[in-house]
């Protein structure tokens, strides 16, 4: 397994990223502020990392997301990730990126060192993610989540097996026209502003061949509370094809959205409690 030594270049990003001069790029992102960016990482960066995901049914996964509306795994414990893992997450975390995020946003950012909702994501064939809102407002730091930065991990992903990352028009509190569609290419970026009612998921189960998974990177960026900010403390997802006429599902929706049942729900399979 490739490593990244401890005398190497600060910055992790491949040496052409600038996020500055995206800035413009991604303040006229449709249907909301976003920028994508190939070949985000160095090279031996992404590939040392990618090579450190573990199996999707590995043991080391924390949080397992099996019902109808997200399934995926997901880890956010430092102490569980391997060292370039972790020196990746540290990097993405530290004041210069910090730094440049704020620039992004427009407002200074901090980030969440407790990698709430981040981490590595992993989707295994049939693992999906309905559309839907992030939370709002981060449950301990009770500081407003303004920016996502998602990074595509799977080398020789095929768009065919799906797991594009959609973006949907806002409409009258739910999710309209899917307006852009960001396939899954290795080492790819994905940053977006998820303050701006910016509904986004993978509705439509991926493909891939069983020893295969949809592998990610997630980590977001925090603001001081403004004053027209939403005050969901969890996500809130939109139902998905037939799924509108659920009565089962939309209460899930429901539960699912509030901070006092969501940890009740979100890791059960068909209304059913996952031991």
């Amino acid at each position: 397994m490739s490593s990244l030594s401890a005398d190497t270049k600060p910055s992790l990003l491949r040496e052409e990223v600038d996020l500055k001069s995206l800035i413009p790029a991604f303040d006229q992102g449709d249907p909301f502020r976003n920028i994508v960016i190939d070949d985000f990482l160095r090279d031996d960066v992404a590939n040392a990392v990618a090579e450190e995901f573990p199996k999707f049914d590995g043991p080391e996964w924390a949080a397992i997301y099996d019902n109808p509306i997200e399934v995926k795994k997901a880890l956010n414990h430092w102490d569980r990730f391997p060292k370039n893992t972790y020196a990746l997450l540290n990097f993405l975390n530290s004041d210069e990126v910090v730094a440049q995020m704020s620039e992004l946003a427009g407002v200074k950012v901090w980030a969440d060192p407790g990698l709430h909702g981040g981490g590595w994501h992993t989707h295994a064939r049939g693992g999906k993610l309905n559309t839907h809102l992030d939370y709002s407002i981060h449950p301990k730091l009770g500081l407003e989540r303004i920016l996502n930065l998602i990074i595509y991990m799977t080398p020789d992903w095929r768009e065919e097996y799906g797991g594009a990352l959609g973006f949907w028009v806002e409409d009258e509190g739910k999710p309209g026209e899917l307006r852009k569609q960001i396939p899954c290419r290795f080492n790819r970026a994905v940053i977006f502003d998820t303050s701006q009612q910016s509904w986004h998921g993978l509705p439509e189960p991926v493909t891939c061949p069983p020893h295969m998974a949809r592998n990610s990177i997630a980590v977001y960026y925090l603001c001081e509370p403004r004053s027209d900010a939403a005050d969901r403390g969890r996500a809130l997802y939109a139902p998905h094809g037939d799924q509108a006429n659920d009565p089962k599902i939309l209460e899930l929706i429901k539960l699912r959205s509030q901070v006092n049942t969501s940890h009740n729900v979100y890791r059960t399979k068909n209304g059913k409690e996952t031991k």
